[in-house]
């Protein structure tokens, strides 16, 4: 395990609240709220969900994820991403799917995951 890394394994969803800050990578294998700030890399074999105060610095990669804060960094999604109304993404995604409603902001490139 790398200086700094979280791993989660606890079985239940896993929260970051709001005003929270974490400094360093997450590892989670369970689904994953996160309403704070990151800086650092996330893997999670579950879904992620982005909320809208929340701030990420750093490359996530996951199974689904809704965004619906800011994120400066790349994702790699193996099924669906949905950027929400709210989100704002600078970087590059990978995914199977992708939903981009209007407003949401996405400044990078795309390419798309084959099974």
């Amino acid at each position: 395990m790398a200086k700094n890394e979280i791993i989660t394994t606890s079985g239940t969803h896993n929260v970051l609240a709001t005003g929270t800050v974490i400094k360093g990578d997450i590892c989670a294998e369970e689904d994953f709220r996160i309403d704070g700030t990151i800086e650092g890399d996330i893997t999670c074999k579950g879904k992620i969900i982005i909320g809208a105060q929340s701030s990420i610095t750093g490359n996530i990669e996951c199974t689904n994820i809704e965004m619906m804060g800011k994120v400066t960094g790349n994702i790699c999604c193996t099924n669906n991403i949905i950027l929400r109304a709210s989100a704002n993404l600078n970087g590059e995604i990978k995914s199977q799917t992708i939903e981009i409603e209007p407003g949401a902001i996405f400044s990078g490139t795309c390419s798309m995951l084959t099974e």
